[in-house]
C-alpha cells in the first residue's frame, strides 16, 4: 500500500499542504469569479466549466504515487484502485457538482462577493442536514449552533437585499441570484454527504490513491456537464471569435511598429 513508508510528520506536512492549496482556492476562485463579471465578464457556463477544468492535473500526484507503489511493490502494484461501481457513483456526483458549479456562477454573476460567500457558508449547515439523512450522522450541539446561526444570517442578508445589491443589477435579478447561491450550497451540502457514502459503501481501504481517482471523475463529469452547456450556449464560438479578433490586433499591432 501506498501508505507505507510515510512518517506520521510526513503525513502531517502533506495533509497542511492540501489544506493551504484548498483555502488559497476557497478565498481567491471567488475573486476571481466576481472579478471577470464586474469587467463584463458574461459567460456563466465558461465560469462554471473553468472551476473543475483543472482535473487533467490531478493524473501529476496519481502518477507519483504509482511510481511509488512500483517502487515499494514492484510488478505487483495496481495500477488503479477504482472499481465500476465506485466510478459510476463518482461520475453521477460529478454530473450533480457540475449543475452545482452553475447555479453557484450564475449566483455570483449577480451578487457582491460578500453576500454570495456568506451564503455559500450556509453550505455546512445543510451539509449537517444531508450528513445526518444519508450517512446517519449525529447532531451535536455545536452543529445545531451553526445551523441556526447561519439561517438567520441568510435571512438577515435576504430582508436586506437592496443595501448591496451591486450596480447594474436589478432587484429581481439580485434575489434570484440570491436563491441561486443559497440553492447552490444546499445541492453542495449533499453532494458530500453522498461522497462520504461512497467511502463508506467501498468495500475496499480508501487510499490516497483512490480519493484522487473519485476526485478525478467527479471533475470530468462536472467538465463534461458544463462543456455540453459552453456548446449549447455557443460559448466556444464566441470564445473562437474573440481569440481570432485580439491575435489580428496583435499582428496589425506589429505590423505597425515595423
Amino acid at each position: 500500500m501506498e501508505d507505507k513508508g510515510l512518517s506520521t510528520n510526513m503525513r502531517r506536512i502533506l495533509l497542511v499542504i492540501n489544506c493551504l492549496i484548498l483555502a488559497v482556492g476557497i478565498c481567491g476562485g471567488p475573486l476571481m469569479m466576481r472579478l471577470y463579471y464586474v469587467e463584463g465578464g458574461s459567460r456563466v457556463w465558461l465560469s462554471s466549466w473553468l472551476q473543475t477544468a483543472g482535473w487533467p492535473l490531478t493524473l501529476i500526484p496519481l502518477a507519483i504515487l504509482y511510481f511509488y507503489r512500483r517502487k515499494v511493490e514492484g510488478s505487483n502494484a495496481k495500477f488503479y484502485f477504482i472499481t465500476p461501481r465506485i466510478f459510476i457513483a463518482s461520475f453521477v456526483i460529478g454530473v450533480v457538482t457540475g449543475l452545482d458549479d452553475f447555479l453557484y456562477s450564475w449566483g455570483g454573476s449577480k451578487l457582491p462577493v460578500s453576500t454570495s460567500s456568506l451564503l455559500l457558508a450556509a453550505q455546512l449547515a445543510f451539509t449537517s442536514v444531508g450528513a445526518f439523512f444519508i450517512v446517519k450522522l449525529k447532531f451535536t450541539p455545536y452543529s445545531i449552533n451553526a445551523v441556526i446561526l447561519l439561517t438567520v444570517g441568510a435571512v438577515l442578508l435576504g430582508v436586506r437585499s437592496n443595501g448591496d445589491r451591486p450596480e447594474g443589477v436589478t432587484s429581481k435579478a439580485y434575489i434570484l441570484g440570491f436563491m441561486m447561491t443559497l440553492l447552490a450550497a444546499a445541492l453542495y451540502g449533499v453532494i458530500l454527504p453522498c461522497i462520504e457514502l461512497i467511502y463508506l459503501k467501498a468495500k475496499q481501504v480508501i487510499t490516497a490513491t483512490l480519493v484522487l481517482e473519485i476526485q478525478m471523475v467527479m471533475c470530468f463529469a462536472a467538465t463534461a456537464f458544463c462543456t455540453v452547456g459552453m456548446i449549447a450556449n455557443n460559448d466556444f464560438q464566441v470564445l473562437f471569435s474573440s481569440l481570432v479578433t485580439h491575435f489580428y490586433l496583435c499582428i496589425l499591432l506589429i505590423s505597425s511598429h515595423m
